[in-house]
């Protein structure tokens, strides 16, 4: 049914009030509107159909619609500023949340080195009061030692005021010294009763060895069995030699009178030898009976004779025994062998006064040699000194 003219006519402003509005919202509300193509708009192939008279209805149901939208939309946007600000308050609260974390991860860090710290602490602890206890007891073992070692110097005061007396080692040093300087005289006058010499008056050279009490005599020339040296004269007691009938078988048609100086030579020598060992208080290996030009020599030699092992003692080894022999220092009716082994251990003896006082032999063949070498040591300044 159509509508009439006065019905069309009795509300004709909304519909013009909303086309104002529309207008004058083009502008502000622009921001709002948004043309969408009509396949996207619901209902828009089946589009309502409103009558007339409900126009007005639907137009102010409409305008509330707008109205509550509007209110939506800036409610939306106030949620959408708080969302916005509540994002930015979570993120700095993660942001503060994560270095709160990692603060955290720290302290556990320095908490777990501090309690390494103590476990060390700890044991350092108990390591020194370990080593305290052990100094206590060094600390006690050396005052008892300090007391001891007073105890002993308290006592040691005694002895040295013993040394340092009229009686201490001063004075040995100086009787050794007047001994020596008087068994430098008294061996002085034997070297003078038998001088041993060159024909010509030339020296053995004496060599100081590395001790100020020992003379070395082994780097001096080599001698003959007569006492000579290469290219020099024999040495002599006396104006006498030493033959060389030592090493020659002797016999009838032999010079008598080299044999009897040869003797003669010897007896000197075992006389001097015996004086010096008297004068330096050693007791020679070889003993010497002295008979001026027919002295003898004791060797103490064993001897395995059947007859005499029965007597011997139980120290002694089954079947040997020490008994005393002597050998001629002369010549003259004598086996040569024996005669020249006499000589050998007359060498030995004057080599044993050499050791004594700290000199070296020149062999076993030099026996004036040797004795020159005795003497002029003897007689030198560094026997006193030394």
């Amino acid at each position: 049914m159509d509508p009439g003219p006065s019905s069309a006519s009795a509300d004709p402003s909304p519909p013009e009030e909303e086309e104002e509005e529309e207008e004058e919202g083009d502008s502000s509300s622009s921001s709002r509107w948004v043309v969408v193509p009509g396949n996207e708009v619901l209902g828009a192939s089946a589009p309502k159909v409103v009558g007339w008279e409900e126009l007005q209805q639907e137009l102010a149901r409409l305008w509330s619609l707008s109205a509550a939208l509007a209110a939506a939309r800036d409610r939306r946007a106030g949620l959408a500023a708080r969302l916005e600000s509540t994002l930015e308050a979570r993120k700095t609260f993660l942001h503060q949340e994560n270095e709160l974390a990692e603060m955290r991860q720290r302290v556990q860090s320095h908490a777990d080195f501090m309690g390494e710290l103590r476990m060390q602490t700890k044991e350092l602890s108990a390591n020194v009061e370990d080593r305290r206890e052990q100094l206590c007891v060094k600390i006690r073992t050396l005052t008892a030692a300090d007391k001891t070692v007073g105890a002993a110097q308290s006592k040691l005061q005694g002895p040295g005021k013993l040394l340092s007396g009229d009686r201490g080692h001063g004075r040995l040093k100086s009787m050794e010294r007047m001994l020596r300087m008087r068994q430098q005289y008294m061996i002085g006058q034997v070297a003078q009763i038998y001088p041993v010499r060159h024909l010509k008056e030339q020296s053995l050279v004496v060599k100081p060895g590395l001790n100020s009490s020992i003379v070395r005599t082994g780097d001096a020339e080599p001698l003959s069995p007569n006492g000579s040296q290469n290219g020099q004269t024999p040495l002599a007691i006396l104006g006498l030699q030493l033959s060389k009938l030592s090493i020659k078988k002797t016999s009838y048609f032999s010079d008598k009178t080299e044999i009897q100086k040869s003797a003669t030579l010897l007896g000197y020598v075992a006389h001097a030898v015996s004086l010096i060992a008297s004068y330096l208080d050693v007791p020679l290996r070889y003993p010497l009976r002295l008979g001026g030009s027919h002295s003898y020599i004791v060797d103490h030699a064993p001897s395995v004779d059947p007859s005499i092992a029965a007597g011997v003692s139980s120290s002694t080894p089954s079947g040997t025994s020490m008994r005393m022999t002597e050998f001629p220092l002369f010549f003259e009716g004598q086996e040569t062998t024996r005669s020249a082994y006499a000589i050998f251990l007359l060498n030995k003896d004057i080599e044993q006064l050499l050791n004594h006082i700290g000199a070296e032999s020149l062999g076993p063949s030099h026996v004036l040699a040797n004795l020159k070498q005795l003497t002029r040591i003897i007689q030198s300044q560094q026997y006193i000194s030394g």
